[in-house]
């Protein structure tokens, strides 16, 4: 952390040499972290070394001395005064002490609360302070008596103090993301429920700090996995805030009060004529009101003329607490006050009518709400839960909340109030099939509940075509035609497809045939057509009308992701950029994280590895359902060895356990779609070769080949053949492991046919090394380490730098078997010198995991290559290479079994490496490995870049 003015002022002034006094004022609001800041200074080593006097004012006008972190203890006048944490009451005794300790660093905390003697003498002491001195005064500014002034008067300082103002502020979103994220878990804290809690609380730390408490305190009981915007809402005001603001505003004459009850029912900061028309106070007396109240902080000036609550959840406090009658009339004011602007502010004058008990009015006004609005939002959902409503008005408001579901903002309960709408029998067909289809598409790209989203969107399209709206019908189809989605083959989406092109040119609307150009090119990009480039460059972007923007930048988004699954890294760039630039112009925020998921698989193809990982669980944390950036995390986490973290970030259910694979071998083929269905299939492809290669690098050959098998045949069903680029090998390797050669072989042979006539660069690259596999199983090792070079080639055009390292492993693996045939072959010098430069190449991109099986490689085929250069020194206290590459891998959490099958060697010789580092740092348990291992690397970097290290006297497996 870069050191603040008040650290280097107080390190200067307390140092040997320091000639410059110094005093820190620190201001700040309740549970703005005043005490943390005089902890966190108390810590720092000048501080620590020094006499000092730590004091805290109480409101009863006494103080206690303490000393938290147990520096040099106060001395004072009496055996009594000097003991901490006995309370002390008059002047005369601090007075005392200070005369006793002569301290060279003095803290006073809540010097709001200090008596007139106890400032002044404050203000002598600090006129004239001692050369090695340095104060620190903290304070509530609203508090204060002398507004402005914490030691009570000014103070004539001399020239050679050095005076800093430390304004303590709220935390900002990242601020608060970083500390719900550490409680609950950066995974289950998306964007919109990081951006209501930092609203809600208004920064202020321990707001901030109380409800994620009382939020974890309510997951635990009842599981929930991710939090939402409505979870803030909900979760209740926590005790610490609600007692003070009821008791500032009880502080309060009883008749200035309706001030505050004002603000409290409006929840939102207002000027002063509004506060007082809703108070209803006239003349001067809500002036007065409001002065009262800010002089009592019981509200702040949050902007210019603008008044409110310092901590908006502080309104719900003092709003839960006010006796029903008086609240309705409130609510009654604040409605007539508002229904004579202009523009009228429907969603407000709405919730005040619903807040004051006037249904009839409320469910008028909520008949006049937009739906872009997420207040408005709320309004809507909970006027769509009123019984009673007539059938008409009933789908207008449903149609209200419906219509741009999926791109615009909604809440949790959208799904649920549009579910219950559809199955309303009094519902006008014509209503129901367009709230219908809003409410597939929210399952389908919102929701990833897939198979129930394709039962409505397959209902919607019936409903619409009966109601002669092929417009709508021509949506749902074209939905239905997406072959992103699992649970349909390729041939279905085909035949949905061809029905929503002839609804949309039947209706002779121009976003209807918008949305079926963009879901053409979508189908056609992502089977490897090269007419897909064609459509896409077709695509009106330019086109006047909003919704057919969106559905441009749906094409946009679609296709490019599409191109980064066939291999097209850089002409995906082009159409991501602009698909998520023209997604933003067009207010669908849901299609920019669509595009931004896709770059960051895009990024781990092409190696752009550097930050990745945070870039992704940002990502997660905006959007909880971000498979894309899921899937990203476990295959970085697997290329560096953490192999709990990839079963921790794949999806779920993505492929399924061993155990239900088993058991969907007796199942239908329904049963065995289901596992598939909680992401897009190209996710679930890449996903499922992730969680082969997992169980492989476990040792679980079974399992791997039982989850091969079940995921290929999965993707032959779909029929998308290009999107098995990242699962084929791993499928190949699997079924060779488990000595199923022939059936590899099929494998290869499917792979093979359903990639004839496709443009697919990134599959293409795969079937060659699928090959090498099968070559290299049947001992053919010169044929597989030139199908290895082979497929390095091509993804080194891509490019896709990692797999073109493990082809390089690959070859250089076969090479040095072919060394063995022949001894001195020149193959396998070549290849050592290729598979050291494939190790560094693996290091830089920070698989450490695949770094330590080529080293391994080296060691175990080539073992003259590892032998200690002559005089080289002995390790003795100091981390060895081989301890430094264990402890690499140990800190990731793989087991001693684990590393031992990566590195070649014996489960008891790691186990004699992790103790030797253990010893060797110092450090008493293995989960202290982590810590240490950027320590660790450059004392095991006597490795040279091919881990030409010694052997360290290894055992062999």
């Amino acid at each position: 952390m870069r050191e603040q003015v008040w650290e280097r002022r107080l390190t200067s002034a307390l140092s040997g040499d320091g000639q410059e006094p110094a005093l820190v004022l620190v201001e700040g609001d309740a549970g703005m972290g005043k005490s943390r800041l005089v902890h966190r200074l108390l810590e720092l080593p000048p501080a620590r070394g020094v006499a000092r006097l730590v004091v805290t004012f109480q409101a009863s006008g006494a103080f206690v001395v303490t000393d938290p972190l147990g520096g040099p203890e106060p001395r004072a006048g009496g055996a009594e005064a000097a003991s901490p944490g006995v309370r002390l009451t008059a002047c005369q005794a601090l007075e005392a002490l200070l005369a006793s300790t002569r301290p060279a660093l003095l803290v006073a905390e809540d010097l709001h609360h200090a008596d007139d003697d106890c400032l002044a003498l404050l203000r002598a002491l600090l006129r004239e302070p001692p050369a090695h001195f340095a104060a620190v005064l903290t304070y509530r500014p609203e508090q204060l008596r002398s507004p402005g002034l914490p030691l009570g008067r000014a103070v004539d300082y001399p020239a050679r103090l050095a005076v800093v103002r430390r304004r303590l502020e709220p935390l900002d979103e990242e601020r608060v993301r970083w500390v719900a994220g550490e409680s609950l878990g950066a995974r289950r804290c998306p964007q919109e429920f990081v951006g209501r809690l930092r609203q809600r609380s208004g920064g202020v730390p321990q707001v901030v700090v109380d409800l994620v408490r009382m939020l974890r305190d309510a997951a635990e009981r009842t599981g929930r996995e991710c939090f939402s915007a409505r979870d803030v809402d909900e979760a209740g005001v926590p005790v610490r805030l609600a007692e003070l603001v009821l008791d500032r505003t009880a502080a309060l004459p009883e008749a200035y009060r309706p001030i505050v009850w004002a603000a409290a029912v409006l929840d939102e900061p207002a000027g002063a004529g509004d506060l007082a028309a809703v108070a209803g106070f006239g003349g001067d007396t809500g002036r007065t009101a409001l002065i009262a109240a800010l002089e009592g902080s019981a509200l702040r000036e949050t902007s210019e003329g603008r008044y409110g609550f310092a901590v908006p959840l502080a309104a719900s406090a003092l709003y839960a607490e006010l006796p029903g009658p008086v609240r309705e009339r409130l609510h009654h004011r604040a409605a007539a006050m508002l229904a004579a602007r202009e523009p009228v502010p429907w969603a407000r004058i709405a919730r005040h009518w619903r807040g004051g008990g006037r249904t009839e009015d409320w469910l008028r006004a909520a008949e006049h709400l937009v739906n872009e609005d997420e207040a408005a939002v709320a309004l809507l959902e909970k006027a769509l839960d009123v019984g009673g409503l007539p059938p008409d008005k009933r789908g207008r408001l449903a149609l209200t909340l419906a219509r741009g579901a999926v791109l615009g903002r909604r809440s949790d309960g959208t799904a649920r109030v549009l579910r219950g709408i559809v199955e309303d029998p009094a519902l006008p067909a014509a209503d129901r099939g367009e709230i219908r289809l809003e409410l597939g598409l929210l399952l389908h790209h919102r929701k990833r509940r897939f198979e129930e989203g394709r039962t409505e969107l397959r209902r919607a399209a019936h409903e619409l075509a009966e109601a002669q709206r092929p417009a709508l019908a021509a949506r749902a189809m074209a939905a239905l035609a997406n072959p992103f989605f699992p649970g349909a083959s390729l041939a279905e989406n085909v035949t949905w497809l061809e029905r929503a092109e002839a609804a949309a040119d039947a209706s002779g609307d121009r976003v209807a045939r918008t949305a079926t150009r963009a879901c053409r090119a979508t189908v056609l990009m992502n089977t490897g057509d090269l007419e897909a480039w064609r459509l896409v460059a077709r695509l009106p972007r330019d086109s006047a009308d909003r919704a057919s923007r969106q559905q441009v930048a749906r094409g946009l988004c679609n296709t490019a992701n599409g191109a980064v699954y066939l291999g097209h890294y850089r002409r995906a760039a082009g159409l991501l950029s602009e698909g998520i630039e023209l997604a933003a112009r067009s207010g669908a925020p849901f299609l920019e994280r669509v595009g931004r998921g896709t770059a960051l698989f895009r990024d781990w193809l092409t190696g752009r590895w550097e930050g990745l990982d945070e870039r992704c669980t940002g990502l997660v944390a905006e959007d909880g359902s971000a498979s894309d950036a899921r899937v990203v995390l476990a295959l970085l986490a697997l290329a560096k060895g953490d192999w709990e973290a990839v079963r921790d970030w794949l999806p779920r259910g993505v492929p399924p356990s061993p155990h239900a694979l088993r058991e969907t071998d007796r199942a239908d083929e329904a049963e065995a779609e289901r596992a598939y269905e909680n992401c897009e299939a190209p996710v679930a492809a890449t996903a499922a070769g992730a969680h082969i290669r997992l169980l492989l690098a476990r040792q679980d050959v079974e399992s791997a080949a039982e989850a091969a098998a079940s995921a290929w045949a999965w993707l032959g069903r779909k029929g998308v053949w290009v999107w098995g680029a990242e699962l084929a090998p791993w499928v190949v390797e699997a079924h060779t492991r488990a000595g199923k050669r022939e059936l590899a072989r099929r494998v290869v042979a499917e792979f093979a046919a359903g990639l004839t006539g496709r443009d697919a660069p990134s599959a293409t690259a795969a079937l060659l090394w699928c090959r090498a596999v099968l070559a290299e199983a049947d001992g053919e090792w010169e044929e597989a380490r030139s199908r290895f070079q082979q497929s390095g080639a091509a993804y080194a055009g891509l490019p896709h730098p990692y797999a073109r390292a493990l082809m390089a492993e690959g070859a250089g693996r076969c090479a040095l078997l072919l060394g063995e045939r022949a001894e001195g072959s020149a193959v396998a010098d070549e290849a050592v010198d290729e598979l050291i430069g494939c190790a560094g190449e693996l290091t830089g991109l920070g698989a450490v995991w695949d770094a330590a099986r080529v080293r391994a490689t080296l060691r175990a085929y080539r073992p003259a290559a590892q032998r200690r250069p002559p005089g080289r020194p002995a390790y003795a206290q100091r981390v060895s290479p081989r301890e430094g590459e264990v402890a690499e891998l140990a800190a990731t959490g793989l087991t001693n079994r684990e590393i031992a099958a990566t590195l070649y060697l014996s489960p008891r010789t790691v186990e004699q490496h992790v103790a030797g580092a253990m010893r060797k740092l110092g450090i008493a348990s293995r989960q202290g490995l982590a810590k240490e291992v950027a320590r660790i690397r450059p004392a095991s970097g006597e490795r040279d870049g091919a881990g030409h290290g010694a052997s360290d006297g290894d055992g062999g497996a």
